[in-house]
């Protein structure tokens, strides 16, 4: 079901004028079609009352024969010709009775009233008729004349129908022009909200600090304290970011000392402080990698991962050439991912370590790209790890064998920040023999 609240304003005002469009102008078209059918009705039976008047002047009675007689012709051939749908009658309501010659032998019905009665009735041949009668007294005749004038509704039916048609056409027409009107409309008075979209996404993909605040002015404002927002926040990371690294220096050299300090100690005293003093350095570096990590801001431009990761590979190499392993990296420099080099500096640069921790001869760094997503893998030839030790070297980040050096964090500080922005990482067998640890980062988040 379409959640309504979610409708964009473009479809809400077109919605809206669709609905007074659907509305509004059919009931103008009724209103229109009526008036003129009232007024193309009226103008017939002007018409008609004129005919009855001219039969008026033209009726006289002959005493001697008895016979009712019109003395004038009406000026209309279609009264002559026989059904013709044009009649004109002159009764008593008895035996005398005078017809028009397209009647010929049909009478039409009367309505005996006071004054001018207008009706429509049925006449010859089941033709609709529009009829105008009114009863008279003439000199030398006793009875009351009914007369009757009656023309067929064909004409003024087809007069009407011809406007309803182009009434209806024009007002949909009209209904088109109005709602591309009102699109037109639309689109010019929420394009500068489109370009604060537009600004909003390229301050995201970090191609823009700010929004542009050369708008109307119900809108500036607005755009002015987004760039507040962004400008404070910026700050406030950047301020963050400092002050973690700045901790985590001042924290170095006092943990060094006590590390010093605890060597004098005798058993069991100094193996207890040293395990403290290990616990308690693992837990600075993780919470601080995880404090100083940018995460994925509305600021972080595209990062190329071979410029990124080129100062990690150069220290890997030293490293591994003076353990004497053998490191193969693979880093096209046209591959880029939405995230802060730092960021991606500390998840590889933790990954390669622990490789370096636990290889045999081998290390092997490659990045590539498919259609869904971008992936950096690291493996090694060393011992591997079995599911569950997968599982729970990224949920706990423990030291799986206590009989190696290293802190046995950098599985979690690297799952911690690529879960930063939206990535994954897997950790299963390499090809090499040992663990390959595999991070992806999917196209939204590049």
């Amino acid at each position: 079901m379409l959640n309504r609240r979610r409708l964009g304003i473009t479809t809400r005002l077109l919605s809206a004028a669709l609905l007074l469009v659907v509305l509004i102008l059919p009931i103008a078209g009724a209103m229109l079609a009526y008036n003129f059918q009232r007024s193309a009705t009226t103008a017939f039976d002007q018409r008609l009352e004129s005919l009855l008047n001219v039969v008026l002047a033209g009726i006289a009675y002959d005493p001697i024969s008895g016979r009712l007689l019109m003395q004038k012709d009406l000026g209309d051939p279609r009264f002559e010709r026989v059904f013709s749908g044009w009649y004109w009658q002159l009764s008593d309501g008895g035996d005398l009775n005078l017809t028009s010659r397209s009647l010929w032998d049909q009478r039409l019905p009367t309505s005996p009233k006071a004054g001018i009665d207008i009706a429509d009735i049925g006449g010859p041949r089941n033709q609709q008729l529009r009829k105008i009668e009114r009863d008279i007294q003439i000199a030398s005749l006793s009875q009351t004349l009914h007369v009757t004038v009656a023309a067929t509704r064909n004409e003024l039916d087809a007069e009407v129908l011809h406007f309803k048609q182009l009434l209806y056409s024009s007002l949909a027409t009209l209904g088109v022009l109005l709602l591309l009107g009102q699109a037109i409309q639309i689109r010019w008075g929420l394009s500068p909200l489109r370009r604060i979209r537009r600004n909003l996404r390229a301050v995201e993909q970090g191609e823009l600090e700010r929004l542009d605040t050369q708008l109307p002015q119900e809108l500036s404002h607005l755009a002015e304290a987004i760039n507040t927002v962004i400008e404070r926040d910026q700050k406030l990371i950047e301020r963050g970011r400092h002050a973690a690294g700045n901790l985590a220096h001042a924290l170095k050299t006092p943990v060094s000392v006590l590390f010093t300090q605890a060597e004098r100690l005798d058993e069991p005293q100094r193996s207890a402080i040293q395990q403290e003093l290990v616990r308690l350095n693992e837990a600075v570096r993780h919470h601080l990698a995880r404090a100083s990590a940018a995460g994925p801001t509305s600021l972080v431009g595209d990062c190329n991962i071979g410029k990124a990761l080129a100062p990690v590979i150069n220290g890997i190499a030293r490293l591994a050439e003076r353990r004497q392993l053998h490191f193969s990296h693979y880093c096209p420099e046209q591959l880029r991912v939405k995230i802060d080099p730092q960021d991606l500096q500390e998840m590889v640069g933790n990954l390669l370590e622990n490789a370096s921790q636990w290889a045999s001869q081998n290390i092997a760094l490659h990045c590539h790209q498919n259609s869904q997503s971008l992936i950096i893998s690291i493996s090694d030839d060393g011992p591997g790890m079995s599911e569950e030790d997968c599982q729970h070297a990224l949920t706990r980040g423990l030291r799986l064998d206590e009989s190696r050096s290293g802190s046995g964090l950098g599985l979690a500080i690297a799952n911690d920040l690529v879960k930063l922005y939206r990535g994954t990482l897997s950790l299963g067998k390499a090809q090499l023999g040992g663990l390959q640890a595999e991070l992806r980062f999917t196209p939204n988040h590049r």
